[in-house]
């Protein structure tokens, strides 16, 4: 190929349309794409970050905090009811952040990290309080179960498998994985047994909770990217935990009657007056780290665990409106699977009271509407694609019936 005829072999630019034309063995290449290989070859290999990444230094200016308020705005877009523990999010992760984005360290007070804890039933909202807070906030989000876990050099995940997956969550930027949230699900499953400590080894509880305590506080972890456990031949990710927010989630079941023996309470739901079904419902409020430390959390991770909050068991009323009111609600989620199949849904008000009154019935919580749902939606969900086309589908109460009992019947079969 003679020089004057000469084109790039990456972008074909003409010689006299270049600065600079590298002749090699077999092809050419030009400044424009030089540079562009250049700038490839150090992302590879960690020199540099990505045009679109944002360096740390401007990342505080970036990331706009809002206030509480709006936090709980859009938590009330997605989340029933729970008024009171929306509050409390919305402040602590206001607080969180807030000292998180002060670059300027006051010499005379040092700001604490506060983490979350959350107590209630299970299916009342804690999991996806924590995920509708990350969302929104738009930083690194990852959800762990604290059953998995034991101590360091046992069968199972270690602590620090958790960073592990909020790294890979962050695509392994440790910048803003070090700004992100995790959500520690079932914690109450590590509690030792009852207030005294353990005589014997509990590596899949009281140990998981120790080896806890520095991440919690905040330590520079060292983490594998791949997760599983360490080997020596492993690389690893140092990660500064300090600025991660942790929210513990758990059921904490039986924990109401350590309560009412604190406070003198007959909230045991044994007489069937409304007065005792108040007192009972509204027991968790009353929640304090010595009640805690008696259903058998050790006293150092309560201290790393400051804001307690908790949340109402779901009544009829809370249920319904979980099913329709929310962005994502459920029977929004399954009028566009239909759609989707060219089939218009309409799903009566008495099937929707049905519905929650079997949830109800069967203290299921918002977890529990969906499998009903998926019960008396299978079977025209099974035939809905082989019938596309502009159709209308409607489901009664007696269809809605019918389905749900052939549904336990194969239930109890199993």
């Amino acid at each position: 190929m003679k020089a004057k005829n000469a084109t790039c072999s990456f972008c074909g630019r003409k010689k006299d349309e270049t600065l600079m034309l590298i002749s090699g063995l077999e092809g050419h290449i030009c400044e424009h794409c030089a540079e562009q290989a250049h700038k490839i070859v150090e992302q590879e290999l960690g020199l540099t970050k990505p045009e679109n990444q944002k360096t740390e230094g401007d990342e505080n200016t970036a990331f706009t905090l809002p206030k509480p308020s709006e936090i709980k705005t859009y938590l009330d877009q997605y989340v029933i009811g729970q008024d009171d523990a929306k509050k409390v999010m919305s402040v602590a992760v206001y607080n969180h952040y807030k000292r998180v984005l002060n670059t300027k360290k006051a010499a005379d007070v040092e700001l604490e990290k506060s983490n979350i804890l959350m107590v209630g039933e299970t299916g009342t909202g804690k999991t996806l309080l924590a995920k509708s807070l990350a969302k929104y906030l738009n930083v690194p989000f990852c959800i762990a179960d604290a059953t998995v876990l034991t101590e360091a050099g046992y069968v199972g995940d270690d602590v620090e498998s958790i960073l592990s997956r909020l790294l890979q969550v962050a695509n392994y930027n440790t910048a803003a994985a070090e700004k992100g949230i995790i959500y520690l699900d079932e914690i109450d499953k590590i509690s030792r047994k009852g207030d005294n400590p353990s005589i014997t080894r509990d590596v899949s509880g009281e140990g998981v909770q120790q080896g806890l305590l520095k991440i919690l506080e905040g330590t520079v972890a060292h983490v594998a990217p791949e997760g599983g456990r360490k080997h020596p031949d492993q690389k690893y990710v140092k990660i500064d935990t300090s600025n991660i927010l942790f929210i513990c989630g758990g059921a904490f079941d039986g924990i109401e009657k350590i309560i009412s023996r604190r406070i003198q309470s007959r909230a045991l739901g044994f007489k069937n007056n409304e007065r005792t079904e108040v007192a009972k419902d509204e027991v968790l409020k009353h929640i304090s780290p010595a009640d805690l430390k008696k259903f058998g959390l050790i006293p150092e991770i309560i201290g790393r665990l400051p804001i307690i909050t908790s949340l109402e068991p779901l009544d009829k009323e809370a249920l319904r409106r979980i099913l329709t009111e929310p962005k994502n609600a459920l029977i929004r989620q399954y009028e566009k699977l239909f759609d989707m199949e060219q089939i218009a849904l309409e799903i009566t008000p008495e099937v929707v009271d049905f519905i929650v009154e079997q949830a109800h019935e069967n203290q299921l919580g918002a977890r529990g509407l969906r499998g009903i749902c998926e019960a008396i939606l299978l079977d025209y969900m099974y035939e809905a694609p082989a019938k596309k086309g502009s159709k209308k589908l409607k489901i009664t109460l007696e269809d809605a019936k019918i389905k749900w009992e052939q549904h336990k019947k194969i239930f109890k079969a199993a």
